[in-house]
């Protein structure tokens, strides 16, 4: 069964086996009662199959090593939710195993989450979701059946900022692969902090606001396979008595940053009204803060090598990017789930290309693989790549953000700096400037940004020879217009752009402007407009300090001041006068970030929490002997509990149990003072710990399968990354899903099975008889050919004829199972 459910065009993956398997899990605890005796059983076999194949996949896939990533929690849940089943069915060796390896691998994860200290995950918001929607449901089953609390962990306690501001009118911000919102919920995971964590109402407030306002008809439409499924959490994890709460900024635009993340946001949350606006900044280091530290400052030795054990695959090369919503309606948006080229995000690419460009002459950030669907952050420069947030402020209702994007760039260039500053001046009105400061002997001659819309297309215009884009929405044309600081305008390039096959969107539309760049300096500013501001003057000028930028509206006026150079000797960042009102964003601002310490004992804290989960199963196993009253029930009972056991220790144990509860059989028929014999005796603590003797021999299990397939298989560390993954795949065999299931019996037959180490000894076998039989093949083909050719006897030719056709055959059905062995 479990062969069903992967996908035919995927089928090293995973995650949809595991969609089908938590799903299935629930709906068989859920309807239990309701079943059939038969249904129960040959459900429960599915179950098992699937689970035992989750299991053995968690050793070599990728997703029992790479932390924080929305396949282990995915996964992990999926084979919880299995083992859970199986342990309430009494099949605790099978449940023991599947729960242990399902614990060392979150408990790991929940740990590394300490580091991530702004509650966000790395992968942005619509994939986020796709890691707490199991990642949640991991957190409360371990709460509610082996008392692990994880409650009041850090990271969870600032979660809720996470989604909250990272809000726009039906939607999300789009960093990283994203559909227009949310893949998972969110309104599943919000009851739950907020029930869990918080409890102060604001996430019940949250998940109606979203559930009130979300887009259903055109490409915003969430899809209904995952509209639904967290439906039956929501209403599980939902606590009517906290009520619909709004958090206390609620309605008033506010600056918000994620220090690991590396994301600006401001002005969140709020309705698509007049003066409502939305602006995002995005750079920060490859795979957030933690992750790049943790792989670059060699912590966690125990767990971590590097960036294998992480994966930023859904990442874009998007350092310095940005986008603008103003009265809420997309202006500058991100370009969604598409190919990670750099010319797709809000960014800039320069010329002449100095290494391998996957457009060249224009050459993007590091990390743009040219042929791959997943962004390049294992090897080399790319490895490497970071952006920084250098400010971000808001004061009397004018917002100041600074990025520094050199890291993200090709040294070869020779680029000193990569300066993006924004002003939001007014809701409506957004000044940018790029400053480009070339190292004295670069070889760059032209920097090409890009602005996206994936909804509507740029129209082109222009104004005195002030050069121009517009895309028009329902209320009104929102407008940008850009020079640079030597007050020229070059016509832009105005397109769109089909995604290839494969991907979940159509393309976008994108306006390119292109400048040509002088040493040391170069300065780029762009304006962008919403339909209630009327601009009627856009000055500029500059020199190597400072650029000056000013700007006449029907109501205001304007006189930037952006102190740009090197010298930090200059107190301000950038001075802004509106009419007559002048505000002052000075260095003092700027972010000031220390390092994260590792978190102490690490390796002991998930030690600690994996001590929870024993006890329940030594519980159980007491509950299963205690109900089992009849001597032919209880021997096969207790023979299944200890088929771990050594084998001459598992009869004397069972001879002991069994003779122990005939005494406390016989003792309860007589009165109670002659019952003091059988006084303290527990018989199911006269055998073996079952356990532990399962634990050590798995273990040798696992040493003798990873030294085969290291032998035959090694880890192909270059190998693209299929399904985000590492390791090369290994076929799980007939043998692991093809043993049929004959009651608890064969339950346990077909879970041995899985386990055996047979399938790599019998490739070794099959290569070397098909080694042989080729050399017999040609050594007897050569005899037709040579001497039997002068043969006259018919009979002897015919013969030779009949062995050789044997032979081919036996040749085809060994290629054919070395094929299917990979042998």
């Amino acid at each position: 069964m479990c062969s069903h459910w992967l996908v035919k065009d995927a089928p090293w993956d995973e995650v949809p086996l595991a969609h089908s398997l938590v799903g299935f899990a629930t709906a068989y605890d859920f309807l239990y009662n309701y079943l059939s005796k038969s249904q129960q059983e040959r459900f429960l076999e599915v179950i098992a199959n699937t689970s035992g194949y989750m299991y053995e996949a968690s050793y070599r896939r990728g997703w029992g090593f790479q932390y924080l990533h929305n396949h282990q929690p995915t996964n992990c849940v999926a084979l919880l939710a299995g083992s859970l089943i199986l342990m309430n069915q009494g099949y605790l060796q099978e449940a023991y195993l599947w729960t242990k390896q399902v614990l060392t691998i979150m408990e790991k994860s929940i740990v590394l989450l300490q580091e991530v200290t702004d509650g966000s995950l790395y992968e942005g918001v619509a994939y986020g979701s796709y890691t707490t929607r199991s990642l949640f449901q991991y957190i409360f089953l371990v709460q509610r059946h082996f008392d692990i609390n994880h409650f009041k962990h850090p990271w969870l306690q600032q979660h809720f900022a996470f989604m909250y501001r990272t809000v726009l009118p039906g939607k999300t911000v789009a960093i990283a692969d994203s559909n227009y919102n949310w893949f998972y919920g969110p309104e599943s995971q919000l009851v739950f902090l907020d029930k869990f964590v918080m409890r102060n109402g604001s996430g019940n407030w949250l998940a109606d606001q979203i559930r009130r306002n979300r887009v259903t008809e055109g490409p915003g439409t969430p899809s209904k396979g995952q509209r639904w499924c967290t439906l039956h959490t929501e209403f599980i994890w939902y606590d009517a008595s906290l009520g619909f709460v709004p958090p206390p900024d609620y309605g008033i635009p506010k600056l918000h940053y994620f220090e690991d993340w590396g994301v600006v946001t401001y002005g969140s949350a709020l309705q698509a009204e007049i003066n409502t606006s939305f602006l995002s900044f995005k750079s920060g280091k490859l795979g957030g803060r933690a992750i790049y530290d943790i792989v670059h400052r060699n912590k966690y030795k125990d767990w971590i090598k590097g960036w294998r054990n992480f994966n930023a695959g859904h990442e874009h090369p998007d350092q310095n990017s940005f986008t603008f919503a103003p009265n809420g309606m997309p202006f500058i948006t991100e370009a969604l789930y598409g190919p990670k080229y750099t010319f797709l995000n809000n960014v800039l690419m320069f010329s002449p290309a100095m290494s391998k460009s996957c457009f060249y002459p224009w050459e993007g950030q590091v990390t743009e693989d040219c042929s791959s669907k997943w962004l390049k952050y294992k090897h080399d420069l790319a490895a490497d790549c970071q952006g920084r947030v250098v400010a971000a402020v808001e004061r009397s209702g004018i917002v100041f953000i600074r990025g520094e994007g050199v890291g993200a760039y090709n040294p070869k260039l020779k680029l000193k700096s990569l300066q993006r500053n924004l002003l939001l001046l007014h809701p409506q009105l957004l000044l940018l400037v790029d400053q480009i400061h070339l190292e004295d002997d670069s070889p760059l001659e032209m920097a090409t940004s890009f602005f996206h819309n994936v909804d509507v297309p740029f129209e082109e215009t222009v104004i005195d020879d002030v050069h121009g884009a517009f895309i028009r929405q329902r209320d009104g044309m929102y407008k940008m217009y850009w020079m640079d600081d030597t007050g020229s305008s070059e016509k832009a390039a105005i397109a769109s752009r089909m995604y290839p096959r494969g991907y979940p969107y159509n393309g976008t539309n994108y306006v390119n402007v292109t400048t040509r760049l002088r040493i040391p300096i170069t300065r780029a500013v762009y304006l962008f407009i919403g339909p209630s501001v009327d601009v009627q003057s856009f000055n500029v000028h500059g020199d190597s300090q400072q650029l000056a930028v000013f700007l006449t509206t029907g109501d205001h006026a304007y006189a930037s001041y952006l102190w740009t150079g090197q010298d930090k000797s200059h107190s301000v960042f950038a001075q802004v006068i509106a009419d007559r009102q002048k505000i002052i964003f000075d260095r003092a601002s700027a972010i000031r970030s220390a390092p994260v310490s590792e978190v102490r004992d690490y390796t002991g804290i998930v030690e600690q929490n994996l001590q929870h989960f024993k006890p329940v199963f030594q519980q159980l196993e007491k509950q299963i002997l205690s109900r089992v009253r009849n001597t032919d029930s209880f021997r096969k009972t207790a023979e299944r509990l200890l088929r771990f056991s050594d084998k001459r220790q598992t009869e004397e144990a069972i001879d002991r149990i069994f003779a122990i509860s005939q005494q406390q059989q016989q003792q309860q028929g007589r009165p109670k003072r002659n019952r003091k014999v059988a006084k303290g005796y527990k018989f199911v603590d006269a055998g073996p710990d079952i356990f532990a003797q399962i634990e050590v021999n798995e273990r040798k299990v696992r040493q003798k399968a990873q030294t085969l397939a290291q032998k035959e298989l090694p880890v192909d560390e270059d190998e693209e990354m299929k399904d985000l993954l590492d390791f090369a795949d290994i076929t799980y065999g007939k043998h692991k899903n093809g043993v049929p299931i004959k009651g608890r019996s064969g339950l346990a037959q077909m879970l041995t099975t899985a386990r055996s180490s047979a399938p790599s000894m019998s490739a070794s076998y099959t290569r070397l008889f098909l080694i042989l039989n080729i050399v017999i093949f040609f050594a007897m083909l050569a005899m037709q050919l040579t001497w039997l050719q002068r043969a006259k006897s018919l009979h002897s030719q015919r013969c030779l004829y009949a062995v050789l056709l044997i032979d081919s055959c036996i040749l085809l059905w060994l290629y054919s199972s070395c094929s299917q062995s990979q042998c």
